[in-house]
């Protein structure tokens, strides 16, 4: 079976993951896929996972556990995965860290769709290869600007804040809102990677802000941190 039932720390309304696009050259340090057996970063599209069924009425994280929009990852793998959508309806996850090339895919979407990226802090840490937080904004916001070919809506975005790092309240904030983000979720390291952290003063006043304008969804490997 292609799916695999949501478990473990990923996001509590997803009911289940799909993957396959695999391989992620972001390098990011504090990567969980890392640690599974058989870690393999090679990009590779695995054919099989394209002939089963996706089901009815799940919500599917497509691509947990890399990054199908990277830009290492082939055009026609992209539309290979995106094709196979269409025939299940379902509500579809699709998170980047590099959400340039959503708009090169602007019209393959399905019509149940959740655009997000991962934004862990507006700081420049070096702990990935993946675009900067600024260019993460930039593009998410101009496909929150656009409308979906198949309703004429705009696409519903979402944010993760995972792991949360050290961050500048003023600039986090300003870049997340010009997202328009339906639901932000927000988490912590799970994997001890001694990563620069927020205080508890710091975390919660940031969730207070960001409540202002959206939902907040917040994970429960972030209790860490609000203790």
């Amino acid at each position: 079976m292609p799916l695999n039932k949501q478990r473990g720390n990923m996001y509590p309304w997803i009911t289940h993951t799909w993957n396959p696009i695999r391989g992620c050259l972001h390098r990011c340090t504090y990567c969980y896929v890392k640690s599974m057996p058989n870690y393999n970063s090679r990009p590779r599209l695995v054919e099989k996972e394209l002939k089963y069924s996706l089901g009815e009425d799940n919500t599917i994280f497509v691509g947990s556990a890399s990054d199908m929009f990277g830009d290492w990852i082939p055009d026609d793998w992209i539309k290979k995965v995106l094709e196979r959508t269409h025939r299940f309806y379902n509500t579809y996850l699709f998170q980047t860290k590099n959400p340039v090339r959503f708009a090169e895919f602007y019209d393959l979407f399905p019509y149940k769709t959740i655009l997000g990226t991962t934004i862990e802090t507006n700081r420049d840490y070096k702990v990935s290869h993946a675009p900067s937080f600024e260019k993460r904004v930039e593009w998410m916001q101009k496909m929150s600007m656009g409308t979906h070919i198949f309703n004429g809506e705009p696409f519903d975005t979402m944010v993760s804040i995972e792991p949360i790092m050290q961050f500048d309240l003023k600039e986090l904030v300003y870049g997340i809102s010009a997202i328009r983000p339906k639901f932000i979720s927000a988490g912590a390291d799970s994997k001890g990677h001694k990563l620069p952290e927020p205080s508890y003063e710091e975390v919660r006043e940031l969730l207070r802000v960001l409540r202002k304008f959206t939902e907040v969804r917040v994970k429960n490997n972030l209790g860490r941190l609000l203790q």
